[in-house]
């Protein structure tokens, strides 16, 4: 089962400074269709304006993976972190029993994230915070694992949860096989370009929720960037 949830059906606000899409409900876009999937609680398509970004704000039981498309995200917390995440590399917050955090565009240029939440296994513990390039060139034509939840994704960030957060990039033409398993919960969006996913197709930017699919095949139309979360 594949649901198709094009670009344009999807939930939003225009701040200014921030144009933000919803894949799944937040704060003023609500639709009890899309309250989340499997243990995915958030999906957000956010476009920073230069100079501007989320001041300091709390966070507590999430785990926040922030996949930057374009530009730079500069994070800083409460537990003394700071960094800067570029484009096509990863960032993962444990807010467990609860952290401040402000995250900023400070380049020349708009910055475009993908910012996923996802349920915890377990509440209360430590916050964490995590960095780490994921060259886009090593992913070329197969998933790459870019956080998990799973002890054996050694190259991984860690993220306290039964899911783990892959990314492929494909030239057009190009096809790359994915093990879901038929009682996973997947959740697919091309950052860029034109995909066919077990035959359904899907624009940028469109989400495709995803449920009893042993394996996923992912065939590029077009050139392409695909995230893909695998979650309980």
């Amino acid at each position: 089962m594949i649901d198709r949830r094009p670009f344009r059906s999807l939930g939003g606000a225009n701040h200014g400074w921030l144009d933000a899409k919803h894949h799944f409900s937040f704060a003023g876009y609500h639709d009890p269709a899309r309250m989340g999937w499997g243990d995915i609680r958030v999906w957000n398509d956010d476009t920073i304006a230069p100079g501007t970004g989320f001041p300091p704000h709390p966070h507590a039981d999430m785990e926040i993976i922030t996949y930057v498309r374009e530009g730079a995200i500069t994070h800083q917390d409460s537990l003394g972190n700071i960094g800067r995440t570029e484009a096509g590399d990863v960032q993962v917050m444990s807010a467990g029993s609860g952290v401040r955090h402000s995250e900023y565009n400070r380049e020349a240029g708009t910055t475009r994230i993908f910012q996923i939440w996802i349920e915890p296994k377990t509440r209360g513990q430590a916050p964490s915070w995590g960095a780490k390039p994921f060259p886009r060139g090593a992913r070329s034509g197969q998933f790459v694992t870019l956080a998990s939840g799973f002890a054996d994704d050694a190259d991984a960030l860690p993220i306290r949860t039964d899911a783990r957060i892959v990314a492929a990039t494909l030239k057009a033409g190009e096809s790359a096989d994915y093990p879901l398993g038929a009682d996973r919960h997947g959740y697919l969006v091309p950052a860029t370009g034109t995909i066919e996913v077990n035959g359904t197709r899907l624009e940028a930017r469109d989400g495709a929720a995803i449920a009893a699919e042993a394996v996923l095949r992912v065939t590029a139309i077009e050139d392409a960037e695909i995230v893909l979360v695998d979650a309980a």
